[in-house]
């Protein structure tokens, strides 16, 4: 099995910034891709940003593109979220995910592993 856990969430004014964090163990996957989800009160869980392995190919989705960054660092297992000029509507449960390819990787369903999440809140 492999354990998920985020860390970085908090309250932050629009226009400010946070990193999440999201560090991997147990059976971890040699060559995983590592993704970011959220979900807000009401909604849908939603496809944020996702990275492989030696972080050649990262994936963004179209309200976070500019804002959003991933990066990982496979030493330490970990996948980071840096957020920068935030909106009121980035307001969600922030969740990493973890699995072994790209195969539908914008579709919550594909993924196997999760984590508990963190909450981020932008006030406006």
């Amino acid at each position: 099995q492999v354990q998920l856990v985020e860390s970085g969430g908090g309250l932050v004014q629009a226009g400010g910034s946070l990193r999440l964090s999201c560090t991997a163990s147990g059976r971890t996957f040699g060559r995983s891709v590592m993704g970011w989800f959220r979900q807000a009160p009401g909604k849908e869980r939603e496809f944020v940003a996702a990275i492989t392995w030696s972080g050649s190919s990262t994936y963004y989705t179209d309200s976070v593109k500019g804002r959003f960054t991933i990066s990982r660092d496979n030493a330490k297992n970990t996948v980071y979220l840096q957020m920068a000029s935030l909106k009121p509507e980035d307001t969600a449960v922030y969740c990493c995910a973890t699995k072994e390819d790209t195969l539908g990787v914008f579709t919550p369903r594909a993924w196997g592993y999760w984590g508990q999440g963190t909450q981020v809140t932008v006030s406006s």
